[in-house]
């Protein structure tokens, strides 16, 4: 599948049924359009078999809870309709997105309670988000956004809104040549990359932020333990951007990053090295089980 996202041929799941791909729009006042009410979740299919689907289906509700929007189709039924999709579009490795919002109704202000909320899922294939990264190592840019303290943002939601900074500093980032950026917290502590969670490694140990004002993701939870698998220690804390240039293997985990090594970060150089690659290894063998 090629081209605009809105002119490609296929099905897409819409508030309870499946409407011809180029039909699944929506309305120029809809709520989430003008206040970035909407929470979303992004999943991949190995085989068929969506990775940790059910997860993304609970996230995806406690997010609108989060939202004080509550998604008025159950767990079981979310599942129901990716599934629906899936096989709609004859898919068997793909990326899923399911999106809940506001739509339009008799409120357009900030306040939306009498405007409906309405769901919908897309997938399509989907390659490398990093193109050739996972081979010789991402280049990434030092991004200028930070992101926000959790009294000022729902952190734990996959909310649309909490991305507007991330998609400024990831232009920011190409611009530069690079293809993603990392992001400090509002502390000044390292936090995370546009869309994915980050991993660090110094003396056969592992390093991560620890995720107190970001999403703490469920690749980096599925990473976090193949590690331990492994009988190796990881560290979840707090780390300042200059221990940087003592770690010597860097790596990206996400639902679209999967585990895609790292080897620069501003002035920092990483190797792609024998950690990276087997946990790179570790991931994609359980993914496909």
């Amino acid at each position: 599948m090629a081209g605009p996202y809105d002119d490609r041929d296929g099905k897409i799941w819409l508030d309870g049924r499946l409407v011809d791909w180029r039909a699944a729009n929506v309305h120029i006042l809809t709520h989430a359009l003008h206040y970035a009410s909407s929470v979303f979740e992004g999943e991949r299919a190995y085989g068929g078999r969506i990775f940790k689907s059910r997860e993304h289906s609970e996230r995806l509700r406690r997010s609108g809870e989060m939202l004080d929007m509550e998604i008025p189709w159950t767990v079981d039924e979310i599942e129901a309709a990716k599934a629906a999709v899936m096989a709609a579009n004859g898919l068997s490795d793909a990326y899923v997105r399911a999106i809940a919002w506001r739509g339009a109704g008799e409120d357009m202000g900030v306040a939306s309670r009498r405007n409906p909320v309405r769901l919908a899922v897309a997938a399509w294939e989907w390659g490398a988000y990093y193109g050739d990264a996972k081979r010789k190592g991402a280049r990434l840019d030092v991004a200028k956004w930070r992101r926000p303290s959790p009294e000022t943002a729902p952190s734990q939601a996959k909310a649309a809104g909490l991305y507007m900074i991330c998609t400024m500093s990831k232009h920011a980032a190409e611009a530069k040549g690079c293809s993603d950026a990392m992001m400090m917290d509002w502390r000044g502590y390292v936090a995370e990359a546009t869309g994915a969670n980050i991993f660090f490694v110094r003396d056969g140990e592992v390093h991560t932020p620890l995720p107190d004002c970001f999403l703490n993701g469920l690749t980096r939870q599925t990473v976090i333990g193949l590690l331990k698998d492994r009988q190796i220690r990881v560290h979840e804390r707090h780390i300042l951007p200059e221990e940087l240039e003592g770690f010597e293997q860097c790596w990206l985990t996400g639902t679209a990053a999967e585990v895609t090594p790292v080897g620069e970060i501003g002035p920092w150089r990483f190797e792609v090295g024998a950690l990276v690659r087997a946990i790179a290894q570790d991931y994609e063998r359980l993914v496909r089980a």
